[in-house]
């Protein structure tokens, strides 16, 4: 039960709410781009920043909810990871200042996707957070005549 909550409070939505920021800083970005407020080095550079950060977080969520068995949030995470993978094989994971104008609008796209994502990602998160918290309030803790510890939901009138 600790272990659960950890994950969910410490781990998962911290990580969630970081790799929600970062896309929602490239969506800015990329916006200003389209609309001549920064110049093309300025806005490739700032983007391409974030990316490998971005992918490592993004990366390490996907195994942690893997090996700790979390299967719908490793189901909702493994996409997005098998194409920061794809991406990065190919070379494709930055954007290049002499193309950015071109690849404009895909980009835009590929990340309001990726924010859509993080969200859902995050709404589960805090569901199950909220579960795992009043779960832990519910659980009483004592010892019973025998001296072991007795472990009973006071739900279900045990």
């Amino acid at each position: 039960m600790g272990w659960n909550l950890f994950f969910w409070l410490v781990i998962c939505f911290p990580s969630n709410i970081a790799l929600l920021a970062s896309t929602f800083y490239q969506i800015l970005i990329l916006s200003d781009l389209e609309a001549d407020y920064v110049n093309p080095f300025d806005a490739s550079s700032r983007i391409n920043y974030f990316v490998l950060p971005e992918f490592i977080g993004q990366g390490v969520l996907c195994a942690l909810c893997l090996f700790t068995g979390h299967w719908v949030m490793f189901l909702l995470t493994v996409p997005v990871t098998c194409y920061h993978v794809m991406l990065y094989v190919k070379r494709q994971h930055l954007i290049d200042v002499t193309e950015v104008f071109r690849v404009l609008n895909a980009e835009k796209r590929f990340r309001i996707a990726k924010l859509v994502l993080y969200l859902t990602v995050l709404i589960v998160t805090i569901f199950r957070s909220s579960i795992r918290l009043l779960a832990a309030g519910r659980l009483k803790l004592y010892n019973s005549r025998f001296e072991e510890l007795d472990i009973r939901v006071n739900t279900l009138g045990f």
